[in-house]
Parts: structure tokens; sequence; C-alpha cells
């Protein structure tokens, strides 16, 4: 990694980012993931990450979360480098990963618990971040009492229990119905807008529409090897309600990403 001097105004850097994988579909070949990957976040700051499927989404937002490591370039975290895991960025997976013998309120309780926090501090905070996700009837239920969308907001909940300045969302929405994934965006957007300072935030989605609706700005990718082919600011008003995504602007968002997306599905299939 270089030891240049990169820019400090970002909360988040990610300059020439390369992340290469052995190919087991060939005999000591290699397959490149992200190559020239560049992405900044600024602190509070909402963005999502959006591109076809392959191109090194989710391996960018585990690389952030030092859940991987990288084979070239740099990504910062307050102007220094990601070394391992960083109790700094919280992760929400699509997958629950709850300890289902464990209560909502125990499962919130766990991660603090590992944290060393003592045992009336971390009762208090989990009692208090399942208030803040709307759950605080559903806390001595277990798991499988829980209807999927509550289950993932106890996910939530046990991430923002032991405060840490990023989280970052791997498709956490995307193996829910319709109306469920809905109202849980408006949630997330409720409980990140109401916080005392703003958490920044990487998302990443397949959904247009579920990125023009949370996001400050979409970053782009194109086909792998990833990197970020473009930047879309959502100048759409805060709060966003059900009829942002109904206006004029949304369409006009949507349309925009839509095509550069439509370019990457010809570059990928070797159109001219």
């Amino acid at each position: 990694m270089s030891a240049q001097v990169l820019n400090r105004t970002a909360k988040i850097e990610a300059r020439n980012v390369a992340k290469i994988y052995p190919d087991a579909h060939a005999d000591g070949g290699f397959h490149t993931v992200l190559e020239d990957f560049d992405l900044d976040l600024r602190s509070g700051e909402f963005v999502s990450l959006l591109g076809p499927s392959g191109c090194g989404k989710s391996t960018f937002l585990n690389i952030l979360a030092g859940l991987e490591t990288y084979d070239g370039g740099d990504v910062l975290v307050d102007g220094r480098h990601v070394e391992g895991v960083n109790s700094d960025v919280g992760v929400v997976f699509q997958s629950y990963a709850l300890f289902p013998w464990l209560t909502a309120q125990k499962n919130v309780e766990a991660g603090l618990k590992i944290r060393g926090v003592p045992r009336a501090e971390r009762r208090e905070r989990a009692a208090e971040v399942l208030r803040t996700v709307g759950l605080s009837a559903a806390a001595n239920r277990l798991p499988h009492q829980l209807s999927g969308g509550m289950r993932q907001r106890v996910a939530i909940a046990r991430v923002l229990a032991y405060e840490p300045e990023i989280l970052v969302f791997d498709e956490p929405f995307a193996a829910l119905d319709a109306q469920t994934r809905e109202f849980l965006q408006g949630e997330l957007l409720r409980i990140w807008e109401s916080g005392r300072t703003r958490k920044t935030v990487l998302f990443v989605t397949h959904s247009i529409d579920e990125a023009i609706f949370l996001s400050d700005r979409i970053a782009v990718m194109t086909q792998s090897p990833g990197r970020v082919k473009d930047h879309i600011e959502v100048d759409l008003p805060r709060p966003r309600t059900s009829q942002s995504r109904s206006s004029t602007g949304f369409a006009r968002i949507r349309a925009q990403v839509a095509r550069i997306l439509e370019e990457e599905v010809h570059i990928g299939n070797g159109d001219d």
C-alpha cells in the first residue's frame, strides 16, 4: 500500500483499490474483482453502491469492514489504513445471523458482552436501541417468533448498540417481500435521521429504487473488474416519504442510473 499522504477531508477514502482471487477454473490463473476502484464518503453521508452482479460491491464492503484484505491501492477511515476489523465500522448483512436460542434483547446485548460492556449498561443500551427500531414489545421473543422484517431490525439494533461511526449494509432487505422492504427502508432513514449525529453509511444494493430512496449519492460500478463508473447526486428533499417515489425528480434519477447500468450490460455482452 502506498505511503503517500491522501486527502483527509473524507471519512472514507478508497484509491486505486485492487482485489484479486485465484481462479479455480484456470490452472494458476487469477480473477480480478476490483481494479482502480476509487470512492470517497464524507462524514454523515449516505452512499449506495450499485452495479451489475459480480462487479465487486460486496467485496469492497468486506474490505472496508476489515473482513477481507486487498491487493493494491489504499483504503482509509479517518486517514488511517484499514488493517483488520475496525470497531468503528458496523456491518449488517442480508442474513440476520441471530442466535436462535437468545431473545431479541439478548441478541442485541451479545455484541456488547463481547466488547466487555458491564451487564447493567448493556441491558440499558439494548433496551434503548430496541425502542429506536420499534421492537420494545418484542424484546423477550426468540428469533423464530419474529417476522423476517423484525429479525432484520434486531440485526440493525445489534449493530447500533455499540455505536459505530460507520454503518455498512450488504443488501439487508433483499430477501424480504416488497411491502416489508419499503417499510424498512423508511425505518432505516428514520433511525439514521434521528441519531444524535448521522452515521456515515455505505449501502450495497441491486435495486435502483432502493438506492435513490435512501441515498445522498449513488456510486454506479462497472462490470467486473469493478470500478466506480459514475456518481449520481440524489437531490431529493429529506425527509423522504412515499410521495418521494412518485416525484418527477425520482423518475429523472432512475432513468439516469438505468441508462448507465444498461451501458454496462451491453459492454458485458460484447455489444458495440
